[in-house]
């Protein structure tokens, strides 16, 4: 593969304080937990350890280089891995659809899948649950562990240990989003390039304080840096411009940002159920340094395996057919009148009958989403699933003005700048106002591609859009069946008040941040059943979800336990995996951080 074509955006800066300095020609044989404030265990072990204060020695760096060459590889492999690549390939359509399109996309309620039939699988509804690709977004962490935990765990590597920083960041980064996906998960055993069964579960909590521990080491280790000799920067500095493929420009700074940014986004998650830690870890990362400008978003911004600047939704949408956008996000953007509904979305691609009336919707009349939840068809094709004809995005890949390219975001700008605007809601220092960072992150909240191919056409529209004071009437209609048809649940408008009430300012953030984060799922999802915004239609069906947990009007809140398709798996889950999730293996059971109480 040529990975010189792999060319991904990134972003990032700054991270906090604390070392472990471990002897690095005497690695450990399996994790040590350590318990720290609150009884609370993290796990360390050789990949955690950066030892970064000891004198580098230039003959023996140039041998660790050397020998560690072939290691390097798997560090691009695992950059795809970020954002849904599999064995070094960029964003394979296939496996895309089982990481995004087929669970986290249907929940966080951007995307309906509507073909039933593939993969040697079947999914009915939204919330119905096959192993086969059900548990693909835990496939992204074994990716993720097939190519570090081996450079992680080696000795040597501590003699780079700036290089072992970024991939011990890129493996935490994963590691956040599987956990808040099923709620536990063999963190410590994988990080720990452990290869057999039995693996133990660790929970959620425990995985956040050992990610945030490494951050702030992370952030020392990089801070460090420039305090080493000037030939070894060098060396440290060409290694990541050999092996950095994520990055605008690569530097360790970038990088050092990203991993803040990682810290705030998971202090925002924990705010409701441990809100003094999450203010602490929120403030040290923001003093530290997070995403500041468009240059250091995280994401992948062109040049797939399918040539030129085509992407994997392209691919599901345009040709295979298999999902549309769904209903709740076009309710929402036609409710505030946003930009996005000029240019981003087809109208329905041909006529639309309704089954009961016989009433025609004639080709190229509406942008029409599909409800969440509703039965699907074993079909790609019009003739036989009618509603291959409901709208999808508008992709145009000629360059120029009226461009249309989406690239990938997994850490945006405006995405920190409305976990800044919460946190600020939330009365800590996030240095700016609520109001400061929720416009700023309305600003720079635009999908398209904003530095090789900007479309212009969002900010044509910013100045009217961000006045909106209240929501405009907006009725949802299945031009298939009249029974869907449902008014919209968004109420707010767009434009900043400081009169509203703390509790409307957090509906307006999430909203904007659910629109911004977008076609990003995994974070929508972590706030509709964190906070419960943005309001979205009621999902169709939601008992055929398989453990029959899930009643009419409630979210699916976590996936089931991965390791259900053996017996070897199967046992792991029942000795240590229900216990660290601490509930019901069901996906109506809440994670640590997702409870029942009052937003603020």
């Amino acid at each position: 593969m040529n990975f010189n074509k792999l060319k991904y955006a990134i972003a990032v800066l700054p991270l906090l304080g604390a070392t472990s300095c471990m002897d690095f020609d005497t690695p450990s044989d399996e994790f040590a937990p350590n318990e720290i404030e609150d009884n609370v265990t993290i796990f360390q072990g050789d990949a955690d350890a950066l030892d970064f204060v000891y004198q580098p020695d230039e003959e023996k760096v140039d041998s660790v280089i050397e020998a560690l060459e072939m290691e390097f590889a798997h560090l691009i492999n695992a950059q795809t891995a970020l954002l849904g690549g599999k064995d070094g390939a960029p964003l394979q359509e296939h496996y895309y659809q089982q990481v995004y399109s087929m669970t986290v996309d249907n929940y966080a309620g951007y995307f309906t899948m509507i073909n039933s039939s593939f993969m040697e699988g079947t999914m009915e509804t939204t919330y119905y649950y096959t192993p086969k690709y059900t548990e693909s977004p835990y496939g992204r962490l074994l990716n993720m562990k097939n190519d570090l935990a081996n450079f992680l765990n080696r000795p040597e590597t501590n003699s780079i240990v700036e290089l072992k920083a970024v991939a011990l960041l890129m493996f935490n980064l994963v590691a956040q989003e599987v956990t808040d996906i099923y709620g536990a998960i063999p963190y410590a055993d994988h990080k720990n390039n452990k290869e057999t069964n039995p693996f133990t579960f660790n929970n959620g909590r425990e995985i956040y304080y050992t990610i945030v521990n490494n951050v702030d080491s992370i952030n020392a280790c990089l801070l460090n840096l420039e305090n080493r000799p000037e030939w070894y920067q060098e060396k440290l500095n060409q290694l990541l411009r050999m092996y950095d493929q994520s990055t605008v420009n690569p530097n360790y700074e970038t990088w050092r940002r990203l991993a803040n940014s990682l810290k705030l986004r998971m202090a925002i998650h924990i705010a409701k159920v441990e809100p003094e830690t999450a203010k602490k870890w929120a403030e040290q990362a923001v003093a530290d340094g997070v995403i500041e400008e468009k240059s250091q978003q995280v994401g992948v911004f062109d040049g797939t395996t399918f040539g030129s600047r085509i992407t994997p939704l392209q691919v599901i949408e345009n040709s295979w057919n298999d999902s549309r956008v769904n209903a709740s996000l076009i309710s929402i953007l036609a409710s505030l009148k946003h930009p996005y509904m000029n240019y981003l979305f087809d109208t329905n691609s041909n006529d639309i009958v309704n089954s009961t009336t016989g009433d025609v919707l004639p080709a190229g009349s509406e942008i029409v989403g599909v409800r969440a939840g509703l039965r699907m068809e074993p079909s790609q094709q019009y003739f036989s699933n009618m509603r291959v004809a409901y709208s999808g995005l508008n992709f145009n890949n000629d360059p120029g003005e009226n461009a249309r390219y989406m690239p990938f975001y997994i850490l945006k700008w405006a995405e920190i700048d409305f976990l800044r605007a919460e946190g600020a809601l939330r009365g800590w220092n996030m240095g700016g106002t609520a109001e400061f960072f929720y416009n700023r992150g309305i600003d720079n909240a635009d999908c398209s591609d904003v530095f090789m191919f900007p479309s212009g056409d969002y900010e044509k529209y910013l100045p009217e859009y961000k006045e909106l004071e209240e929501a405009v009437p907006y009725t949802y209609v299945d031009p298939m069946d009249d029974a869907n048809n449902i008014q919209s649940v968004t109420k707010i408008g767009v434009k900043w008040n400081e009169a509203d009430e703390p509790e409307t300012k957090l509906e307006k953030i999430i909203t904007q941040k659910y629109i911004a984060t977008f076609p990003y799922s995994y974070e929508a999802w972590v706030d509709l059943r964190r906070v419960g915004y943005p309001y979205i239609f009621p999902v169709l069906n939601p008992t055929m979800g398989n453990d029959g947990s899930l009643s009419f009007g409630e979210i699916i809140r976590r996936i089931p336990l991965p390791f259900g398709n053996t017996q070897a798996g199967q046992n792991d889950v029942q000795d240590s995996g229900i216990e660290a999730l601490g509930g019901p293996d069901l996906m109506s059971t809440r994670i640590f951080w997702d409870v029942d109480t009052p937003n603020l």
